[in-house]
């Protein structure tokens, strides 16, 4: 039976790139990491074997069909500088609006209407 490449899922982040190689219920599973490139191989339940080999930094002269973007945890880098500060800037507020409240409640109180209604039960 021939080898077949896996569906492969990938996004980036500043300092790592996540690659999910999509095989339900893999066997014989070995990944390979170099410095520059990454190797994953695995069998389905039917047997079926699975093969990926990704050059990092290399020229890609045309896209494999079984490498595509992970949608679901694609950033795009454009602008993101201005969106963490919002959240930053957001994130103080809250900080602030927390520790703007007055003292909390004097519960010296709790002590005198414990003890008396101790001493009633008795």
């Amino acid at each position: 039976m021939a080898r077949q490449h896996a569906r492969t899922l990938w996004y980036d982040r500043p300092k790592y790139v996540f690659m999910e190689f999509c095989v339900e219920d893999s066997t014989d599973v070995h990944v390979l990491i170099e410095d520059h490139r990454i190797v994953f191989s695995c069998k389905n339940p039917d047997g079926v074997e699975f093969y990926n080999e990704i050059e990092f930094y290399a020229k890609v002269n045309c896209k494999p069909v079984w490498l595509s973007v992970d949608f679901d945890n694609w950033r795009d880098w454009e602008g993101e500088e201005e969106v963490e500060l919002a959240q930053v800037e957001h994130y103080a507020e809250l900080l602030k609006k927390v520790s703007t409240k007055g003292p909390p409640p004097a519960m010296d109180d709790l002590d005198d209407d414990s003890d008396s209604a101790d001493a009633t039960s008795n």
